[in-house]
């Protein structure tokens, strides 16, 4: 599955697919790495040495934008799918990052900590074998959100969750993972008039959704409600898994009570393993929101899954603009893909 990206933001993290026999070699664009002096940093996947990478210091190309040269800057295995700095390079070392190599830190006593400076973005081809992101489509799960873009017919979504959803970390609100998937929803119903709102808040579990529920999202009579929690839910003191399913399932209830909107559910990623409150048990609550989601027949957006197969070649670092739980812009463009590939 090769999933388009149709704005010029999401555009960034696309997936462009050769055409013709043969695998299909698909176009990684914007892939983040921090560099560890001159410890090999692994890419997603094996670049194609017949399209050399390139590699850049912003996500999205800018008149500021640093562009790395191979040789001066890093040097690629393309065997291993792996870039490094050379002695003299311009690419930040992530040793001089002030979490660098702490173990159970807590970020409070770390003013300025963050990744922000130290990214360096790659866009390189690739075979893709795989078909990523892994997600089912899921559009007959929402029926009436379809009918009504396909219609030309207004649209009111409402994006509902913690700090991730509000946005955390992306450089820009038109990278945000909801926006740049309501900007491909604009461009396949260009007649349908969308208009998205952001409902989240940042450090909210599902306890705080709840009570937020009503101003958050009833009160803007959605057509369709994108659902994100867990993050807050998994840190120490949160909320047990079975309460928070229980508190999705009401979310759910609830929504459907007050208004004819569909639901789309998405699970979030493990945070940085070296924070300290984090209980490294995420993958329940990714499973409980499917469970969520199947019981209730609302269609669900498989981030958890598709961030671990990622997360098998790269450092958490990689892709973590804070250091801690929020994504980067390229995370944020993953939230996105997984979206998109639910085929709405």
């Amino acid at each position: 599955m090769c999933v388009v990206a149709a704005s010029a933001a999401g555009a960034v993290l696309g997936c462009g697919c050769a055409a013709g026999p043969g695998p299909a070699l698909a176009q990684q664009t914007g892939e983040s790495v921090v560099c560890v002096g001159n410890e090999p940093a692994a890419l997603a996947w094996l670049p194609s040495p017949v399209h050399p990478l390139r590699v850049r210091s912003t996500y999205l190309p800018s008149a500021d934008t640093v562009e790395y040269a191979a040789g001066r800057d890093y040097t690629v295995d393309y065997t291993a799918g792996t870039l490094r700095r050379t002695p003299e390079s311009r690419l930040p070392d992530f040793r001089t990052n002030i979490l660098w190599g702490r173990e159970a830190f807590d970020h409070n006593r770390f003013p300025g900590y963050g990744n922000g400076g130290f990214f360096a973005y790659v866009d390189y081809t690739y075979t893709n074998l795989t078909g990523w992101p892994v997600q089912a489509p899921q559009a007959h799960l929402l029926p009436r959100t379809r009918a009504r873009l396909a219609a030309g017919d207004a649209v009111t979504i409402v994006a509902f969750g913690d700090s991730i959803t509000a946005g955390g970390d992306a450089t820009k609100p038109e990278l945000v993972f909801w926006n740049r998937w309501a900007d491909g929803l604009r461009v396949r119903y260009p007649a349908a008039r969308i208009t998205v709102r952001n409902g989240a808040t940042g450090g909210d579990s599902t306890v705080q959704g709840l009570e937020r529920l009503e101003t958050k999202v009833l009160a803007a009579r959605p057509d369709l409600v994108l659902i994100g929690f867990g993050m807050n839910d998994h840190n120490t003191g949160g909320v047990p898994v079975a309460q928070f399913e229980r508190k999705l399932k009401t979310m759910i209830d609830r929504i459907r009570q007050a208004t004819d909107a569909e639901v789309i559910l998405y699970s979030a990623f493990p945070p940085n393993p070296r924070w300290k409150f984090g209980t490294h048990r995420m993958a329940e609550y990714a499973l409980a929101t499917g469970r969520v989601a199947r019981e209730a027949s609302c269609a669900y957006a498989d981030v958890f899954g598709n961030w671990q197969a990622l997360a098998a070649r790269k450092k958490p670092e990689d892709l973590l603009g804070n250091n801690i739980n929020h994504p980067n812009d390229f995370g944020h463009g993953l939230y996105h893909r997984v979206l998109s590939a639910i085929g709405l």
